[in-house]
């Protein structure tokens, strides 16, 4: 592959450090689709057990093996989608590690507070740790692909917003 012009490039605005639209490609985008796949796809399992069982322990071994499986099938997912000759996205097993690896980041960060064994504690600081999460992820989305703040965080919000309904509405229905 030659070598990225210039107007191939784009700054970090804290860094300031040119990043290459193939790092962005094969690095950057892999690890964003994970860390936000893991950060939503693993709040419904984990929020309807634990306000349809009221413990803690439960919904953190849910939350951990949701964790795991969505960090595995997303792995293999990107892992296989293409070889990355094609599209030049490069090296499937790293691309597919990369997002296995964000996936299972993003969804056990949330799972953690239900090691505490209070069920209200345990929902307040996870409540605390998902908007986090979502700060952060907007954050990263404006700083590599120069979204806006507010468009990432608005987006990364509604979405956490229905999965979060939809998992309490279940959870309570089966408590």
């Amino acid at each position: 592959m030659a070598p990225l012009t210039h107007s191939h490039r784009r700054r970090l605005p804290a860094a300031g450090a040119p990043v290459e639209q193939s790092f962005l490609l094969q690095r950057v985008q892999p690890a964003l689709s994970g860390l936000m796949d893991g950060s939503l796809s693993t709040l419904a399992p984990i929020f309807a057990v634990v306000l349809a069982t009221h413990s803690p322990m439960t919904a953190f071994f849910t939350g951990l093996a949701t964790a795991l499986g969505a960090g595995v099938s997303m792995a293999f997912s990107e892992g296989l989608s293409d070889t990355g000759d094609l599209t030049g996205r490069g090296n499937p097993f790293a691309r597919g590690a990369i997002t296995g690896g964000g996936t299972f980041i993003g969804g056990v960060f949330h799972t953690l507070p239900f090691l505490i064994s209070s069920y209200h504690v345990a929902i307040v600081v996870a409540v605390v740790v998902v908007a986090i999460e979502l700060v952060a992820l907007a954050a990263l989305r404006a700083v590599f692909f120069r979204a806006s703040f507010a468009s990432s965080f608005l987006s990364v919000t509604v979405g956490g917003a229905i999965i979060a309904a939809i998992s309490s509405a279940l959870g309570i229905a089966a408590g």
